[in-house]
């Protein structure tokens, strides 16, 4: 199957690597065509317009910022959508609303196309291995097809169910995330102001009930000082918020969730939408004085796990 890769971003470039790595046909597209020559030395060919990928490949991945960049790609004049035909995919990548996937698969599926929205979760150190966990929503049929391309993009495959089961998700995890992220905040800094050091302090929430996937990773860089996870408070705020908006649709009176919203527009308010997300500590290393430091955590996470062809997950264990 040739593959085409559109949006080569934190996370976008490092699922392309493993594409090329793993022995795929990869044609790779990014506004910057800076950000495409380690691909094009590695390999991967040049596409000069999405139409044009679409064209020449079974398959085109998407991997980018928001749903109006995505729907961008595919609405423009020479775009996926202009170039889409018979039996051709679309993989949706982002982070994305579940309405806007279906809006944009109902165009695909009218040209004869099929849409897939396939989004990633483990963070930009496990998509650099090809170890990052993968939810696809699509019909069965097109699972099967596009399975030997998401094997050698992540490690866990889940198929949620149809078109757009996968964004739901994928939009609740990042939630949860970011819940963590901000409660590992508070607990670092009262611990901090309690007295205790940090660097214990990382070692009895990991050994406890109170571990999380967030706190073995950004609580990490947190202490170290870079907060670099390659992730921005913007992105953040649009994830959380779409979460709010299917609990709108859904009529639930959340009540954490729009606290967080609360959260993290002041962060954006002070440090600029830009900002690394683990920096939201900082509003709490301002008002108490106190720096959230210790020696001996890494500047960055990196996967030490050896990459290991992906598999699906079902409910209950491996298939």
């Amino acid at each position: 199957m040739k593959i085409g890769f559109i949006g080569l971003g934190n996370v976008g470039g490092k699922l392309a690597g493993s594409l090329i790595r793993n022995g795929h046909d990869v044609t790779v597209r990014d506004l910057d065509r800076k950000a495409a020559q380690s691909f094009l030395d590695r390999g991967a060919a040049w596409g000069e317009t999405p139409k044009a990928m679409i064209e020449d490949c079974d398959a085109v991945i998407t991997c980018l910022p928001s749903p109006a960049a995505s729907a961008a790609v595919l609405e423009a004049s020479d775009g996926l959508l202009a170039g889409m035909s018979q039996g051709k995919i679309w993989m949706e990548m982002s982070t994305t609303d579940e309405a806007e996937v279906k809006r944009l698969g109902a165009m695909v599926a009218a040209k004869g196309g099929e849409a897939v929205d396939c989004p990633v979760s483990g963070g930009c150190h496990r998509a650099d291995t090809g170890n990052i966990s993968i939810f696809a929503g699509c019909e069965r049929e097109t699972f099967e097809r596009i399975f030997p391309v998401l094997k050698s993009l992540g490690r866990r495959i889940l198929h949620t169910g149809p078109l757009g089961t996968a964004s739901v998700l994928k939009v609740m995890t990042n939630y949860l995330a970011t819940a963590n992220l901000l409660t590992c905040c508070e607990a670092l800094v009262t611990m901090k102001a309690a007295g205790m050091d940090l660097a214990t302090t990382y070692e009895a929430i990991r050994i406890s009930s109170g571990t999380s996937f967030v706190h073995e990773t950004e609580s990490q860089i947190i202490l170290n000082g870079s907060r670099d996870i390659s992730f921005t408070m913007d992105l953040v705020k649009k994830d959380i918020g779409l979460f709010q908006a299917i609990a709108d649709r859904a009529g639930v009176p959340l009540e954490i969730s729009p606290k967080m919203v609360e959260i993290f527009d002041d962060g954006i308010a002070r440090f600029g939408e830009r900002e690394l997300s683990p920096n939201i500590i900082r509003r709490l290393e301002e008002a108490t004085g106190l720096s959230i430091l210790a020696d001996g955590f890494p500047a960055e996470m990196t996967d030490d796990e050896p990459e290991e062809e992906g598999y699906e997950v079902v409910r209950g264990g491996r298939a």
